[in-house]
């Protein structure tokens, strides 16, 4: 493994960095809208925004870079992701705010994109499955670093944005300075959404409904905190416990993802969720409950994606992977558009312990829908299912299709 990191430290050491300034700009825009007054329903929409940019992002960015070049582009998207982030401060108007998270969703799938391509290039077929882990690690722990790095300002003024824009700044340059030659981005054109649900229902409605949940936790979770009277540390330690959790459950998951049906894996982890939401709003009125029900519900977040992204490539071919890969980010994408303006919408009506009502509903539906997809088709033996390997909901198409690639390897190198 230290060989391994040896020849990609600087990479994972940038995306660390981008994580801080991105994970601090997400809790942040939560803290700084309940201090400007912004509404449960505006706020949805601002944080919807960075998601449509997102998705939008994983599209173009790949024809960007065949037409500039890696270098470039990671430059550009990096100085325009750094300068948005300190105008939210200079106009603190809902509109403003929404085309600004829309610029730095785009500016953020374009940077994983030409990242991930550089990481993707670095490893080997021996290596790619510990690179993907690292990389998962790496950012999983720049996000909880960031709430920490919450607590040194007030939300209330523009230190905390130019600390974010800084750390963004200063991220592209282990990356820039240590790369090798750039490699060529080739992203497969998205299989069409009915073909895909066609080779399997599970995957790609439980994806959208994934979408959903982590939009909803990553970008409504501040707002809640917010709406409920948090302080601005406890806020960040919420954040936080909803990626905490995850660093734990991925390996338990993915151990048993390799050896029972997947069918089976996703409904009690999607029970799992929903039953801790449940709870998040049953006795949310205690602090610590709070946070146990933030880290059992997030913790089962990340690595149902994982799950799903694998459980999904059961059923497809090697050929048709790369393709379903951009299906799936599509799917998801979509999801985590509706999912925080459909919690918006709740809280605004019901009021902020909505948002646990919503997450909850929704694990629900995944689970339910996983039980009766068992009623519907019979268990791959579980010698010839696809290998599992963590994978971010943050990724882009391309490492989705690098673990679609190395899982079908790895299945096959097993049989």
């Amino acid at each position: 493994m230290i060989a391994v990191l040896s020849s990609v430290w600087a990479l994972l050491l940038g995306i660390v960095l981008i994580m801080l300034g991105n994970g601090m700009h997400f809790t942040l825009i939560g803290l700084r809208g309940g201090i400007e007054g912004f509404s449960a329903t505006e706020l949805a929409i601002v944080t919807s925004g960075y998601f449509a940019g997102f998705l939008s992002g994983a599209r173009l960015t790949p024809v960007l870079i065949q037409r500039v070049g890696h270098v470039r582009v990671f430059a550009a998207l990096g100085s325009f992701m750094s300068a948005a982030l300190i105008a939210f401060t200079l106009l603190a108007e809902p509109w403003a705010w929404t085309l600004l998270r829309v610029l730095v969703g785009f500016c953020m799938s374009g940077i994983y994109v030409a990242a991930e391509s550089w990481l993707n290039n670095a490893a080997t077929n021996e290596t790619r499955g510990k690179v993907l882990s690292a990389y998962m690690i790496a950012q999983t722990l720049g996000i909880i670093g960031a709430q920490g790095l919450l607590t040194l300002g007030d939300a209330g003024t523009s230190v905390l944005f130019i600390g974010a824009s800084i750390l963004v700044s200063v991220s592209f340059a282990p990356i820039l300075l240590s790369v090798t030659p750039a490699p060529v981005v080739e992203v497969a054109r998205p299989m069409p959404l009915h073909r895909l649900f066609i080779s399997s229902p599970l995957g790609t409605l439980g994806i959208f409904l994934l979408g959903s949940v982590y939009a909803t936790q990553s970008g409504m979770g501040a707002v809640f905190g917010t709406q409920i009277g948090m302080t601005a540390s406890q806020i960040a330690l919420f954040v936080a416990m909803l990626f905490a959790g995850a660093l734990l459950m991925q390996y338990p998951i993915g151990w048993l993802s390799d050896r029972v049906d997947r069918r089976q894996l996703i409904f009690g982890a999607s029970t799992i969720g929903a039953t801790s939401c449940l709870l998040g709003w049953a006795f949310g009125g205690g602090l610590w409950a709070l946070m146990a029900a933030a880290f059992f519900a997030g913790g089962v977040t990340t690595p149902l994606y994982a799950l799903l992204l694998a459980y999904t490539n059961d059923f497809l071919s090697s050929e048709d992977m790369p393709a379903a890969s951009g299906g799936l980010v599509f799917t998801f994408g979509l999801g985590a558009i509706a999912g925080p303006m459909i919690t918006g919408w709740a809280m605004q009506q019901l009021g902020p312990f909505a948002f646990w009502l919503v997450l909850a509903v929704t694990f629900a539906a995944m689970a339910l829908y996983a039980l009766y997809r068992m009623t519907q088709r019979a268990p791959i033996p579980v010698d010839e299912t696809e290998s599992y390997v963590g994978v971010l909901p943050t990724a882009s198409p391309v490492t989705v299709e690098a673990a679609g690639v190395w899982a079908s390897e790895q299945a096959e190198a097993n049989q």
